[in-house]
């Protein structure tokens, strides 16, 4: 396609044509892969409007994507993909917290922040809301583990702003707005009144229509809605909901919040059989059960090994906690459950804590007569509850990671009747067997009779594909044929089970469904394929293969979970998508690709590893953008990097030459040398980072809190030490000693391995063989020193195992804080809590510093990378202006009276972003506490 057509309507640098963009927006949390001839970072009604008008001149069909967490094929095209998560991300609070207004690009778990101060959240729970963002949480009529039939999209929609293929765009809140939908588009209005009648005039149907719906079905689309409503305006607007973007798109919608139950009583039950577990369902749901997830045996086996006592490495203090047998002895219990046993994880809630003890007498007394082979055992214990949370969020992923390479991991979701759920699931079990599919697992929301299944396959060859294409024949016939039940309960249609929604509803019904798609898109251009699909075999076309790549990325399943925590999200690729252009590479040779993926993929990937944080599998796709940045480097730029890692005083003492050069954005110099310290009665060894030795403050940026001219870092941390009565040593001859971060984010890693070494070595000397904690003031070097022991040698990993390396926030939280009178609170302050502080968890403790230090401790919903990455903010300016754009935002809408951080770096990132001056939290806990 050529991009001049689109550009006359839209503006031409939100008009992606090159290979690179089409190829990154092809793939989506689903099998299916399609290349879309262009993608259109739209913004506003008025340029949908006018895509749908080039839609139809052309003849080119378009789909919408928000977050492309699909799982089953309805964000991909190979006409015009139009993106509506970049430019669309507004949202309210409305009614005190009884409404919320959104749009598509909002992320459902930020919608739920947003609520939280009003006790209160969106009805949808999906197991993904985290990135999921709402309009596919609308078009697919999202539900999840506590949500039900009652608090899903559906049932939960207040009004709707929409566009029609013809262009009509249509507020559902407005006083004249059935009105107006009936004279801008009779025959849709007509059409929709027409299909009513002849429902009600079915009573067969009706029957039939209401039994569906009991229960969650998201197959085809929401018939209901004819049942429910008389105006063809309420009829369409929640026809709309589960319409998976194929008969409009949904510019805004206000929903109606429930409660949100804070107070939780949380056990694993443990069945010898699945009979058992599925006999214990009705008792513990008219108890008042909540959430009752099954879990096959097979299942549990794959997070058997979440089951272990907590582990310590001596290591840096790193702390790995897994769960307490003491508090969940059922977890314990896992590897030795017998071949047929189950577990149900039930959690009961209620609003007050002043109930708590009802609802704990009414839990325990649903389960007194249960036949278990252990005690039932449930928790108070948030943290616990957590632990136990693992056991169920851990299922999919857990077999994601040890497929092999070159496959694919699937996840569908089917609905059965409660009563016959445990002949069900031996019925689904039996099939995986006589399929070939050893490694398949079986779990679900049990109180809505919902199953989960997960298989991976490989669609590289025609017999893999046949053979999917058989399990899901068998599979339909199972669901459908013996058991009267859904093919889809929350995951929406698709391409995977368009084929089939036939089969599931009837003719008769099916009949209604395909008038309704031509009467809202007569032309079907609009996510063609989707839901509506005469093709019997569409389900195994367009299937995504998975060439092997690198080791660090390959068990990468395409879900999309990472690309919110992000930097460059909005300015070139995602983790994702560096993985999914990886594979295109894979397949093919192509110039193009080769030669916009250094600025796509690598110049502009922070390498922060957030994205390992949220990824099902925990990959770190900044360890890809490492390895390939290694590749491209030559052996002399390797030797000279060698040459700088052991001679760092020289690095050191040219930063500082550098710096009093006099630029504007460049910081100052530290003046001062470290004033001297005595090593006897210390506490702790403190380690200033280099960043802290070398850097002082912003050019410009003043004085704060009546400080000294010259008030570096490292004077901050020995002032407030000092105060609180803590001695602590600096060693003597600091210079050289580096982190490493600077060689391994580039790629070097032999200098990052020299540079790390030296430094353990001579932190065992200076900690008195590990005798005193060694604490670290910038959170990215001392996230680097904890993590380093895989790239020492084995003699200092035998020191490493015995030192203790300290974030200077946790040694403040926990050592300084405790010690000191807070004389002078802020009113508010606004947070940055770095990526590395969140890897290390203990963004807790940097909010409760400075919530002690004032009346509000403020971080910003947005906060994320901020993409400075040690010198990206320099040599990739606009990585780091696209990053923090939304945080930036918020804390310019805010009154702060200050702003605070833990990396320099970072500081001087949203310094530049925002307009006002981040500091080290060092500096807030040091006024504060001034007398």
């Amino acid at each position: 396609m050529s991009r001049e057509l689109l550009a006359q309507t839209i503006d031409p640098s939100r008009v992606l044509t090159r290979l690179i963009d089409r190829i990154a927006f092809a793939s989506d949390a689903s099998v299916y892969r399609m290349v879309p001839q262009a993608v259109v970072l739209a913004r506003g009604v008025e340029e949908i409007q006018a895509l749908f008008r080039f839609s139809h001149e052309r003849r080119i069909p378009m789909t919408f994507r928000a977050a492309g967490t699909s799982l089953s094929g309805q964000a991909v095209t190979d006409g015009v993909l139009v993106e509506v998560a970049r430019y669309w991300r507004e949202a309210r609070v409305e009614a005190g917290g009884r409404r919320i207004r959104v749009q598509p690009g909002v992320i459902g778990g930020h919608a739920n922040r947003m609520l939280a101060p009003f006790r209160a959240r969106i009805g949808p729970d999906p197991a993904s809301i985290n990135a999921c963002m709402m309009g596919g949480i609308l078009a697919n009529n999202s539900s999840g583990m506590c949500c039900g039939v009652e608090q899903n999209a559906y049932h939960t929609l207040r009004s709707l702003t929409f566009v029609l293929p013809s262009g009509a765009a249509i507020d559902t809140a407005a006083p004249d707005a059935d009105e107006s939908f009936r004279a801008r588009e009779p025959r849709l209005a007509e059409g929709l009144l027409r299909l009513r009648a002849e429902i009600l005039g079915s009573s067969a149907l009706c029957e039939r229509i209401r039994a569906k719906y009991r229960r969650k079905n998201t197959t085809g689309y929401s018939l209901n809605a004819f049942l429910d409503f008389e105006r063809p305006l309420d009829i369409f607007r929640h026809l709309l909901i589960g319409s998976e973007g194929t008969l409009g798109f949904i510019a805004e919608a206000v929903l109606d919040t429930v409660p949100d139950l804070p107070v939780k009583y949380t056990g694993l039950l443990l069945f010898r059989d699945l009979y058992d577990a599925c006999a214990a369902i009705v008792p513990l749901r008219e108890a008042g059960a909540r959430a009752l997830e099954l879990m096959d045996r097979a299942s549990l086996r794959t997070v058997e090994h979440l089951s272990t006592k907590p582990r310590t490495t001596a290591a840096a203090g790193v702390r790995f906690r897994v769960f307490r047998e003491d508090a969940a002895p059922s977890c314990a219990l896992l590897p030795a459950l017998p071949g047929d046993a189950a577990g149900l994880l039930a959690e009961f809630q209620c609003a007050d804590e002043s109930d708590r003890p009802t609802l704990a007498a009414r839990a325990d007394a649903a389960v007194a007569d249960l036949d278990l082979p252990e005690p039932a055992r449930f928790t108070h214990d948030p943290m616990e509850q957590a632990e136990l949370w693992k056991i169920r969020s851990g299922l999919f992923p857990s077999v994601g990671s040890v497929r092999r390479s070159g496959t694919s991991v699937i996840i569908e979701d089917v609905v059965f009747p409660v009563e016959r759920l445990a002949d069900a699931v031996l019925d689904l079990e039996a099939l995986f067997v006589k399929h070939g599919y050893d490694n398949a697992i079986v779990f679900g929301h049990a109180k809505d009779g919902n199953l989960h299944f997960v298989i991976t396959q490989s669609f590289n060859d025609q017999p893999s594909i046949d053979q999917y294409a058989r399990l899901m024949e068998d599979v339909v016939r199972l669901v459908v044929e013996r058991y009267d039940g859904a093919l889809k309960g929350e995951h929406g249609t698709g391409r995977n089970m368009a084929p089939f929604v036939e089969t599931e509803w009837g003719a008769e019904a099916y009949g209604l469904m395909k008038r309704v798609k031509e009467l809202a898109d007569p032309d079907n251009l609009l996510n063609p394929g989707v839901i509506v699909n005469p093709d019997p075999l569409a389900h195994v076309h367009h299937l995504k293969s998975l060439p092997a790549v690198e080791e660090e990325v390959d068990k990468c399943i395409e879900c999309g979970f990472c690309e919110v925590h992000c930097p460059s999200r909005d300015l070139t690729l995602t983790p994702r998508q560096r993985i999914v252009v990886r594979r295109e590479m894979a397949r093919r040779r192509d110039s193009a690709l080769d030669a916009d993926f250094p600025y796509m993929a690598l110049d502009t990937c922070a390498a922060d590893g957030l994205c390992a944080t949220a990824c099902p599998v925990g990959i770190d796709t900044g360890a890809l953008t490492k390895r390939l940045r290694r590749e491209r480097h030559s052996i002399a730029a390797q030797g000279l990097a060698r040459f700088l890692a052991s001679h760092f005083g020289l690095v050191e003492r040219g930063a500082r030459l550098a710096l009093r050069s006099g630029f504007r954005d460049l910081p100052r110099p530290v003046r001062h040398r470290p004033p001297p310290t005595e090593s006897a009665g210390a506490q702790a060894v403190y380690f200033p980072a280099c960043i802290s030795r070398v850097f002082g403050g912003l050019r410009g940026e003043g004085r704060l809190r009546g400080e000294p001219d010259v008030f570096s870092l490292v004077e901050v941390f020995l002032t407030v030490a000092a105060r609180a009565g803590v001695a602590v040593f600096i060693p003597p001859h600091l210079t050289g000693t580096c982190c490493g971060v600077p060689f391994s984010s580039k790629g070097y890693d032999r200098a990052y391995e020299l540079a790390v070494n030296r430094t353990i070595g001579r932190m065992w000397r200076w900690s008195d063989s590990g005798r005193l904690p060694i604490v670290v003031d910038a959170s990215p070097c001392a996230y680097s020193l904890r993590t380093c022991r895989e790239h020492l040698t084995p003699e200092h990993q035998k020191q490493f195992d015995r030192l203790r390396i300290l974030d200077s926030v946790r040694f403040a939280h926990d050592t300084l804080l405790p010690r000191l009178a807070i004389t002078r609170p802020l009113a508010s302050v606004a947070l940055h809590p770095v990526c590395s502080l969140i890897k290390m968890g203990l963004v807790a403790e940097l909010k409760s510093i400075a919530a002690a230090c004032s009346r509000e401790a403020v971080i910003p919903a947005s906060a994320g990378c901020c993409g400075f990455a040690g010198d990206r903010g320099y040599l990739v300016p606009e990585l780091t202006a696209s990053a923090t754009r939304q945080e930036a935002a918020e804390v310019r809408a805010g009154n702060f009276d200050g702003h605070y951080s833990s990396s320099r770096t970072c500081e001087i990132g949203l310094t530049r972003a925002t307009g006002s001056v981040y500091r080290s939290y060092l500096y807030l806990l040091e006024g504060a506490t001034r007398p």
